[in-house]
């Protein structure tokens, strides 16, 4: 059964394209229209971010991050439906009222992504070479030599040996690693100001993931850039961000300075996923901390906090109300949608209360592992 796509009933608030942000994300809400209902994929973020500083973007997989980053770039699906009320402004335009097609230079020259797999973003019938040129001259006004000599000094910029050899190679001939460096010098041909890197090193074992993050940082630090990093695991963006946005069922559940963050989490949910982090501390074989349950349907969900279900301070009130983000009185720029934050006499007397019941409101059995 379908539903009516309506705009939410609550008063917006209006979006200052006047700031010394790059990037402010307000109210945003993209849903999806299914044959099984309506999905919230994003429903009510609102995020910013400063010139030349990274934005982490972290939650689980349908957490609504990447539709997040395809709402920015405008390349979401034709049964996505951005609201009205929602705001993308980026340097004082506003993304969600410009028509792609109207402003093509608009993405590639301000704003431009890499992608997660860089198999499926390359052209596998073109050389690579060819692929960075034609992006240089559709963008800029170069000729063909000259997009060739430029194309050549951006894959020697994001490291990849013999770039004169690589030029005239197909995405087939090169390594994962390597691919993704090609999607990185495709990403900054044309010095964005702001870069979107969902999900980058998704793909790679574990030294090509540093080797990569390592170099977006140097890039960022060279051009001065902002750059929106979006992950899943919470050590990618714990020493290279300057914020951390957490994402749970399609709305941002904490925001925090990165050292904040780390030190006064106040969201069970941003806890549970810090506590999934492997520890080079523990002995062999240790059995990681997992967080109970599934992540909730976003197709007409529950009213209620979406994490009480998972949730081993949930009461009563979380089942019921949807709790907002409220900033910390203590930490102004720190702010969590919880109604019994962690390190609060509430939040602690809701775990005590649940610990000594042996489970939570919305019947999760409590494990006192989880919180400390």
């Amino acid at each position: 059964m379908s539903h009516a796509i309506e705009s939410p009933t609550q008063e917006v608030p209006s979006v200052d394209a006047e700031t010394k942000a790059l990037l402010k994300v307000g109210d945003l809400r993209v849903w999806f229209q299914t044959p099984k209902g309506l999905v919230r994929a994003v429903d009510g973020v609102n995020l910013e971010l400063g010139r030349g500083e990274t934005l982490g973007i972290v939650g689980e997989s349908g957490s609504g991050k990447s539709v997040l980053s395809r709402a920015i770039m405008k390349i979401l699906a034709p049964n996505a439906h951005v609201l009205p009320g929602s705001h993308i402004v980026l340097n004082g335009v506003d993304l969600a009222t410009v028509n792609r097609k109207d402003n093509p230079h608009l993405w590639g020259v301000d704003l431009s992504m890499v992608f997660q797999d860089p198999m499926t973003s390359l052209t596998p019938v073109l050389p690579i070479g060819n692929q960075v040129t034609e992006t240089l001259r559709y963008h800029l006004d170069l000729t063909k030599q000259e997009a060739r000599a430029e194309a050549v000094r951006l894959l020697t910029l994001v490291g990849i040996p013999e770039p004169e050899k690589r030029f005239d190679q197909y995405p087939h001939n090169l390594s994962g690693g390597m691919r993704q460096r090609v999607t990185i010098a495709l990403a900054i041909a044309c010095s964005p100001k702001l870069l979107i890197a969902d999900e980058p090193t998704t793909a790679l074992d574990v030294t090509v993931q540093h080797q990569i993050l390592n170099l977006l940082q140097g890039l960022q630090d060279k051009s001065g850039m902002s750059m929106i990093l979006i992950t899943h695991d919470l050590g990618v963006v714990a020493g290279r961000a300057d914020t951390i946005a957490v994402m749970y069922a399609g709305r941002v559940v904490e925001q925090a300075p990165t050292r904040q963050l780390f030190a006064n989490m106040r969201h069970p949910y941003t806890r549970a996923l810090i506590d999934a982090i492997p520890k080079v501390t523990h002995p062999s074989r240790t059995r990681l901390p997992s967080i109970p349950g599934r992540p909730p349907t976003v197709i007409d969900p529950p009213p209620g906090c979406s994490f009480a279900a998972r949730c081993p301070s949930a009461q009563g009130r979380c089942l019921q109300e949807t709790p907002i983000l409220r900033v910390d009185p203590g930490e102004p720029a720190h702010s969590a949608a919880c109604f019994f934050p962690l390190g609060t006499f509430e939040g602690d007397a809701a775990y005590q209360r649940n610990a000594t019941a042996g489970v939570t409101a919305a019947g999760t059995p409590v494990a006192r592992e989880v919180m400390v």
